[in-house]
């Protein structure tokens, strides 16, 4: 008697092989954010977090000065904040969402990057209890030049 497979339990073996292999490969798709932030800064360590809850790998380095690293990597002083990332050849300034980061890696705009000016209540990693701030993600060109990518409203936060 040979042994053979049913076509029940051939298709679920290739599919079972197929889940596994594709494991690994979703993994390495997860983008890698590298932040520099003061160790203590705990909206920070909130940001960071939602990063990873979003979908990215993070490296961060706890830093005296993240402002310095906002000036290595071309981000205007303008548009600074808390901390300072990097994904992909892209600068993030602040508290941005995942959801922007995001959309920019998937339009891959000519820009230095991303920034949330200042540090905004309600933005990812500066929740206080149901109060959100209007604000705007802001897109910095090549210029140097900020534009609004997105603005959150008040109150809900969603996107408009």
């Amino acid at each position: 008697m040979s042994p053979t497979l049913s076509r029940r339990q051939l298709l679920g073996w290739i599919g079972a092989t197929a889940a596994a292999a594709s494991v690994p490969a979703f993994a390495a798709r997860k983008p890698l954010v590298e932040v520099w932030k003061s160790e203590s800064c705990g909206c920070c360590g909130a940001w960071v977090e939602h990063l990873e809850a979003n979908g990215f790998q993070v490296k961060v380095h706890n830093v005296r000065g993240p402002a310095e690293y906002r000036e290595k990597l071309g981000m205007p002083d303008e548009f600074g904040s808390c901390h300072t990332a990097q994904v992909q050849g892209y600068v993030l300034e602040g508290h941005v969402p995942a959801r922007e980061i995001h959309r920019l890696l998937a339009e891959r705009p000519a820009a230095i990057g991303l920034a949330v000016p200042g540090m905004p209540i309600g933005s990812p990693g500066m929740e206080v209890g149901d109060r959100r701030d209007a604000y705007d993600v802001v897109l910095v060109g090549r210029d140097r030049k900020g534009r609004v990518y997105q603005h959150y409203t008040a109150i809900t936060g969603t996107r408009t």
